[in-house]
């Protein structure tokens, strides 16, 4: 177990190494002229001296390696640089106050994500072919097709300009993120209602169904005990990295709803060209991502040792 863990480490490192060598190299492959925009941004006249002086201030008139060493460096003690639009503002702490918003957000995205996904799953596969199957399956389809853009839309005219009874912006209650939340949940939920109702079909007939039923245990114990025991199982890796995606895929949300996270501090980043704040939430976000799923995969290894062989022992 522990050579499995240390391999997997190991992996994730390379992993991390590409992603900020990517994060890194995309700003600036772009064909605008970093110094040039950071003046621009600061209403500042970008002449050949002042362009020249920045270029050095910033360390960009050395080679690319030289600045992708000092930049992941630095980004490995916490230090992102500093903001193009507020020089005296540091990556780091813009980072440090918009992430409270974004994981507020996300986490309660995901408390209703599982509070809906599971139960309706659950009844789903359950009640195959019926009523109620039918009308989960409508849903899905029409969850998946609809932006979620265009529901947090419909949701602010209906809760907030009709009826009055949620704040349509801002995050300074738990009232403010409800519409947000249910907007960012919807946007993921169909996909795992869909997983667990597949998984439980594909088990209905498994051995230790059939003997569980022979044994005289009731149904709601096979349904919710083994069944959905074991449906959750081969669901973890997307639950888990759908913690990432919904934090990742706030960055629409956040700007339709004024919350100031991570996701509308990337966006104005991007409108800015403030490179970075860029290149610093591609590295979060793909640290996240590599991070989650090194989680995933571990927990897989403790629930199922058989894995970490490559299933050679089944």
């Amino acid at each position: 177990m522990a050579k499995y863990i240390i391999k997997r480490l190991l992996s994730a490192c390379v992993t991390l190494f590409f992603v900020s060598f990517i994060a890194f190299a995309l700003v600036n492959i772009i064909p605008a002229d970093p110094a040039e925009v950071a003046l621009r941004v600061n209403d500042t006249t970008p002449s050949p001296e002042a362009i020249e002086e920045i270029r050095q201030a910033l360390g960009l008139d050395q080679p690319f390696l030289v600045r992708y060493g000092n930049w992941l460096a630095a980004s490995l003690q916490g230090d992102f640089g500093v903001s193009y639009t507020n020089t005296n503002r540091l990556v780091a702490d813009e980072l440090a106050r918009s992430f409270p918003y974004t994981i507020t957000l996300a986490g309660l995205s995901l408390i209703l994500l599982v509070c809906v996904s599971i139960p309706v799953g659950v009844l789903s596969a359950v009640y195959k072919d019926h009523w109620f199957d039918r009308i989960v399956r409508v849903f899905i389809f029409a969850s998946t097709a609809m932006p979620n853009f265009w529901l947090a839309f419909i949701l602010i005219w209906f809760f907030s300009i009709y009826l009055y009874w949620l704040p349509s912006s801002g995050a300074s209650t738990l009232s403010h993120y409800i519409l947000p939340s249910i907007t960012l949940c919807m946007a993921y939920v169909a996909t795992y209602i869909r997983l667990i109702r597949n998984s439980m079909l594909d088990s209905m007939h498994d051995n230790y169904v059939v003997y569980a039923r022979a044994r005289g245990i009731s149904e709601y114990r096979v349904v919710w005990k083994h069944l959905l025991k074991n449906s959750l199982q081969t669901s973890m890796t997307a639950l888990g990295i759908g913690v990432v995606r919904l934090i990742a895929g706030t960055v629409v949300i956040e700007s339709i709803f004024a919350i100031p996270g991570l996701g509308r501090l990337a966006l104005a980043a991007i409108f800015n060209r403030d490179y970075p704040v860029i290149q610093a939430y591609i590295l979060v976000m793909g640290c996240l991502f590599v991070v989650s799923n090194l989680v995933i995969d571990i927990l897989h290894t403790v629930v199922d040792p058989r894995l970490k062989s490559g299933g050679k022992n089944q």
